[in-house]
């Protein structure tokens, strides 16, 4: 049975008053009021029944990236003057998410029944973190909430992009090795014993390096399945240890900065998102000890949220938030000299934002040389492993003729 916190949706068909054959989907949370939404639009329903879900879905899951768009669309919508319950109608209309619908229409239903925007997202904390709640509560509380959301739907995007850029950096080169471990596999169990075969025949010694590759190829044969089991295991177990552990998680957040060049992406996007995040906390007139908590949550390395829950130790006792964080000994000076200025001029904020603007460019730069440099890498990669498999199988036929 649903609950009055589920909205369903329901097919009908039926007569409007002109006596004309319609058609179509509403939502409701059971079958009288979706009866009652049809009665109130003039249509007598011949047939209405909650639309059943398919029994394999492929709907997509709600990502970042979409809410990102939501409150981009939501903010246009609002600063046009549209009412904030048709703009949501809008919004999901325009929506080919299914789920992302649903969510939409969750949330209009919330806000509609008469409770308010953030109390409506709270309900929904795998889409809506406990920063974007405030925010908007901010924006409710100060009667500027079309103004609030831009800057959240600013804050949104601007972190996807450097969530896409992260990603762009590491999925390329991870990508060409998984392709390339692969390929040797596959060498090693299907091309190699062929070899093998043929060399059984030659009666003379074997180079070692050939025995060597000989004897990884029978393994392979022999627990090619083991071998993918380990690796599987280890990554899934890599997963939840970093989860469930935080010694573990501190450990690889600290590796991931000492990495080269990624090492320095990493850090970039860090202070980029400490500056934007600070940022757009700071502009919406959230109090600054309780933005630098939010900021900590949303830094994304332990290091740097236990390094950012001491800055706001710091500024509870009165000490200037540039000089807090001069402390910690792990922020660039650029980024402490803009906040000195900001915290001089009382543009704190706009300081901030011109910083976060300046490492999200630093990370972006950082990727494109990344690539650059990591293309004949990948290259050497893969005509070593490739390449030595070869040598390998040949060096033998190669040799063929002293034994003759």
């Amino acid at each position: 049975m649903a609950t009055t916190a589920e909205t369903l949706t329901f097919t009908y068909k039926g007569k409007n008053r002109k006596g004309e054959k319609v058609d179509g989907e509403l939502r409701s949370h059971n079958l009288a009021g979706a009866k009652s939404q049809l009665r109130k639009q003039g249509v007598i329903s011949t047939s209405i029944r909650k639309k059943s879900k398919p029994m394999f879905s492929h709907d997509k899951k709600v990502v970042p990236a979409d809410i990102a768009i939501f409150t981009r669309q939501l903010a246009t919508m609002m600063k046009a003057g549209v009412p904030l319950v048709q703009s949501f109608e809008i919004v999901a209309d325009g929506s080919d998410k299914p789920k992302m619908r649903d969510l939409i229409f969750e949330v209009r239903d919330n806000v509609s029944a008469g409770g308010g925007f953030a109390a409506a997202l709270r309900k929904h904390p795998r889409q809506f973190d406990d920063l974007f709640c405030s925010l908007v509560e901010s924006g409710e509380t100060a009667g500027a909430l079309e103004t609030m959301l831009d800057r959240v739907a600013t804050y949104k995007e601007k972190t996807e992009q450097l969530k896409a850029k992260i990603k762009k950096a590491l999925t390329y080169p991870i990508a060409v090795l998984v392709v390339a471990l692969v390929v040797t596999a596959i060498l090693l169990i299907k091309v190699v014993p062929i070899f093998a075969e043929t060399f059984s025949g030659f009666g003379a010694d074997l180079p070692a390096f050939t025995l060597f590759v000989l004897g990884l190829s029978e393994t392979m044969q022999e627990y090619w399945i083991l071998v993918l089991l380990v690796i599987c295991g280890g990554l899934v177990g890599f997963r939840e240890a970093r989860f469930r552990s935080e010694k573990f998680a501190y450990a690889v957040d600290a590796a991931m900065l000492k990495i080269p060049i990624i090492g320095i992406i990493v850090y970039n996007s860090i202070i980029a998102r400490f500056a934007r995040t600070l940022s757009t906390t700071f502009s919406a007139g959230v109090p600054i000890v309780d933005a630098l908590e939010s900021v900590a949550g949303a830094a994304g390395n332990r290091l740097y949220s236990i390094a950012i829950m001491k800055i706001r130790d710091e500024v509870m006792t009165g000490i200037q938030l540039q000089q807090a964080i001069k402390n910690r000994n792990m922020f660039p000076t650029l980024l402490q000299q803009m906040t000195a200025i900001g915290e001089e001029s009382g543009a704190l904020d706009e300081m901030l934002e011109k910083a976060a603007t300046h490492y999200e460019e630093a990370v972006d730069n950082s990727v494109d040389n990344l690539t650059s440099l990591l293309e004949p890498l990948i290259m050497s990669v893969l005509g070593v492993l490739v390449g030595g498999l070869l040598i390998a199988m040949y060096m033998p036929i190669f040799q063929l003729g002293n034994v003759v």
